[in-house]
């Protein structure tokens, strides 16, 4: 144990050659795991993918035939690989950078000074400062001091414990309130800190998205179907129908190709990776880049009022007499001496002590030794306290201090509630029963008597208003759910513009049989809620089909914060909520919320869009590759010309489509989204394809010319299908995407004729048939898009939904 200890001043810590021993030891308490993918990981997760390893497995075929040219979409996949490699790479720059201005801090002692340094720099027998809000970084043990600690994040129990001299801190655990120092014991792998971290960085890691759900089910199909049909396609055309082995394999990878949708998986994660970036430069930290889809989809967001409706700075408007008339001139030498001897280990506690040193009492000098405990801020019991030689005093919430006797000053302390102000009651322990109870580290004691009625004030934030009625705006139920009295909370919710904030209730005056799911769903605010109670409703809220958000910056809101969909810390709050979130708020300016709804629903709106052109390609050679199999003819497509269609009409708009602001609301399933925008073009351009195949045996067209007219009729339908999915043209963007690609794929088809294998030597016959398919493609795709939105009105929504994406097999 560390010498000359005796007060908290006395700890003088390790010297440098004691931390240089120790480092060199390895005895540093270094993380096992970095919270962002290797630069290793990175390239190998888009590099060796099962689709990448199909695509070199049909090259190497295609090399075998000497088939060279229609290698042509390698290139493609080489490109697509490296955007995401480069995309992450950039992604993982500015985050891990943003992260070093969010990793904890703690307070050390080192060499007798205090300070500052990075949790994964500490050593073994480091001896650290903790006080409210820290999050213990290494297994420790008390050397000095007194704190409250809750170590919910490792037994799930959100009581306090007191922790006093020798007493052992386990990592992961965070202080409620008081201030002690304490020695490092285990530090990095030895300690729980690393899997606690892991698993507070990483929160529901077992669960994904709807959108990567939707997407590695449908990739996981695509990928099974595609072995056997491949299979097939080219024993029927080889050895039954004794087509050339060249011409075989070059109709049977067309098909392929055709079904592999792997451009729509990494344009989800580029997507992700760059609104990622995007909301960095916002100074928006996100550690979990699913979130931003989730936020997206969220109809119910839980606030605190404190830094969210509130500022956080906290001032005592006045100190008033239990009668309440105002105390104006000297404090009471009780109630100034009790502030003093104070720790300032919260805002509250921090205001009340900066008023008592600016109103002190005049040739009065405080006196340390007469403090005999300090009895530190509870959450659960809403009270702190001095324990004195010769009388206890307590300040805290009238609910709790005053209990059965709260009747005979209730309209004294509404009438301050009703103007918004935070009310809490100064007064003394009389019972000396009550004083041997607190002294014993015991809280359930009886009312006090009171002296004082404080008042405290946050300022509401001038964004305040302006982010709530965009919440309303967007059907979003806004819950505040806070620790403070109910009716003084609504008071400053209405003020913010918070829709239904007179609906509130005190859950400290619930009764044990009331319905509080039914309280929950029905009310708006929420005073003197409890940490396990926000948990509770968090749970009952997503019981009740809502997506639900959640913001805090303490420590009382962490298990809330670990339940939420979607979970929001300030940075300016405790380190253990800020590990915990998925997204932190690094200038906790809580007016940003607008924007990263905005960028989740750009994500998920634009992914629908952009993900729906690369369906009409799956769909479209899936069927015709079905058709061809059950009646024997020929897929009429190249490998080099499918390359040319799906440049132009999927990839490099898509890409563009995906980061276009789009803030219109989320309505109904991603992938059913997907398939009823797809679907209608997809069966297009399969009548026109198989139009095509019955024209050639009836005009004896070759199969050189029937490939070139499926090439211009999958330009038309894709171009066609491309100008609808963009309106309305209100973003010249998407004018420029339309042209573009057009523009892109007639110079192609003029200027790379041999590379793609088409020409534009069309025949008189070609020219009329080519004119048709003009004429028709609109109407017809029209007339199917009805169609099918009666069949998915009716039908298909619920087979799609009930018998076939909730039952697919899901990815680990």
């Amino acid at each position: 144990m560390i010498k000359n200890k005796q007060s908290l001043g006395g700890v003088q810590g390790l010297n440098q050659e004691e931390v240089k021993e120790r480092i060199k030891n390895c005895q540093v308490n270094t993380a096992v795991q970095a919270p962002t993918k290797t630069i290793g990981e990175i390239v190998r997760s888009n590099s060796l993918t099962y689709f990448n390893f199909v695509f070199l497995f049909l090259a190497t075929l295609l090399f075998l035939v000497h088939a060279y040219k229609d290698m042509s979409f390698l290139p493609l996949i080489f490109i697509n690989s490296l955007i995401g490699i480069l995309q992450e790479l950039r992604a993982k720059q500015i985050l891990d950078k943003l992260s070093v201005l969010n990793t904890p801090k703690i307070k050390v002692m080192r060499e007798g000074r205090e300070q500052e340094i990075w949790t994964h720099r500490l050593v073994l027998d480091d001896i650290i400062i903790l006080e409210a809000g820290a999050q213990i970084p290494a297994d420790a043990v008390v050397v000095s001091g007194e704190i409250l600690v809750n170590e919910a994040l490792l037994t799930g129990e959100s009581d306090e414990i007191k922790k006093a001299e020798d007493s052992e801190l386990m990592s992961g655990s965070f202080v409620v309130s008081g201030k002690c120092y304490a020695k490092l014991t285990r530090v990095g792998a030895e300690s729980y800190i690393s899997q606690l971290t892991l698993k507070a960085k990483a929160i529901k890691t077992t669960e994904q998205s709807e959108i990567l759900k939707s997407l590695n089910n449908f990739v996981r199909l695509a990928g099974i179907l595609i072995i056997p049909i491949g299979l097939l396609m080219f024993g029927q055309q080889y050895l039954i129908h004794a087509t050339p082995i060249k011409m075989s394999i070059q109709a049977m990878i067309a098909a392929i190709v055709g079904m592999i949708p792997e451009g729509l998986f990494l344009l989800s994660s580029v997507t992700l990776a760059l609104s990622a970036v995007r909301l960095a430069q916002k100074k928006v930290l996100v550690h979990d880049m699913h979130c931003i889809e989730t936020l997206a989809r969220v109809d119910v967001l839980c606030v605190d009022k404190t830094g969210t409706i509130t500022n956080d700075k906290m001032s005592v408007s006045g100190i008033y007499e239990m009668t309440g008339s105002e105390v104006k001139n000297d404090l009471d030498l009780d109630f100034w001496r009790t502030m003093m001897a104070e720790e300032a280990d919260n805002d509250t506690m921090k205001a009340l002590k900066n008023f008592a040193e600016e109103r002190s009492v005049k040739g009065t000098k405080f006196e340390k030794n007469s403090v005999q405990q300090i009895i530190g801020f509870s959450s659960k019991h809403k009270y702190s306290g001095v324990q004195f030689k010769d009388k206890t005093f307590l300040i805290g919430a009238p609910e709790f201090v005053l209990k059965d006797d709260l009747k005979k000053y209730e309209k004294t302390i509404q009438k301050f509630t009703k103007q918004g102000y935070r009310v809490l009651i100064f007064g003394e322990v009389v019972s000396k029963k009550d004083v041997e109870l607190l002294a014993s580290g015991e809280r359930d004691i009886s009312p006090i008597k009171p002296i004082n009625i404080v008042l405290l004030m946050n300022e509401i934030r001038e964004s305040a208003k302006r982010t709530f009625n965009y919440f309303a705006e967007q059907g979003v139920e806004v819950k505040v759910i806070s620790g403070d009295n109910a009716e003084t909370v609504s008071i400053v919710a209405e003020k913010a513009g918070i829709k239904n904030a007179k609906k509130f209730v005190d859950l400290s005056n619930l009764s044990e049989g009331c319905d509080f799911e039914k309280i929950v769903l029905e009310n708006t605010v929420f005073g003197r809620v409890k940490p396990e109670e926000k948990r509770k409703m968090v749970k009952i809220l997503q019981k009740a089909g809502h997506t639900v958000a959640m913001t805090g910056d303490g420590v009382n809101d962490i298990l809330a914060l670990k339940d939420a969909d979607c979970s929001v810390a300030m940075a300016s709050g405790s380190q253990a909520a800020s590990q915990v979130a998925q997204l932190v708020l690094l200038d906790s300016d809580f007016s940003r919320m607008p924007q990263i709804v905005d960028e989740g629903r750009r994500v998920v709106n634009n992914l629908e869009r952009s993900g729906s052109l690369f369906l009409v390609k799956n769909v479209f050679s899936f069927i015709v590759a079905l058709l061809s199999i059950g009646f024997g003819f020929m897929y009429p497509l190249l490998p080099t010309q499918v390359s040319l269609v799906t440049m132009f009409t999927i990839g490099v708009p898509s890409f563009f489509l995906a980061q276009i602001p789009n803030k219109d609301l989320i309505r109904g399933n991603f992938m059913i989204n997907i398939l009823k925008k797809a679907i209608p073009a997809a069966l297009t351009n399969v009548i026109i394809v198989l139009a095509l195949i019955n024209l050639r045996l009836w005009l004896g067209l070759t199969r050189e010319q029937l490939g070139m007219l499926c090439v211009l009729g999958w330009e038309v339908v894709g171009i066609t299908y491309l100008a609808r999915i963009c309106m309305p043209y209100d973003n010249i963007w998407k004018k420029l995407i339309v042209s573009g690609c057009t523009f892109g794929m007639l110079f192609c088809m003029i200027f790379l004729q041999s590379l793609f294998s088409v020409h534009i030597n069309l025949s008189m016959i070609e020219w009329v048939i080519f004119g048709a398919i003009l004429i028709i493609t609109v109407p017809l795709m029209m007339t199917i898009e009805n169609m099918s939105r009666w069949l998915y009105r009716n039908v298909m929504i619920k087979i799609l939904k009930n018998k076939i994406i909730d039952k697919l097999p899901e990815i680990e």
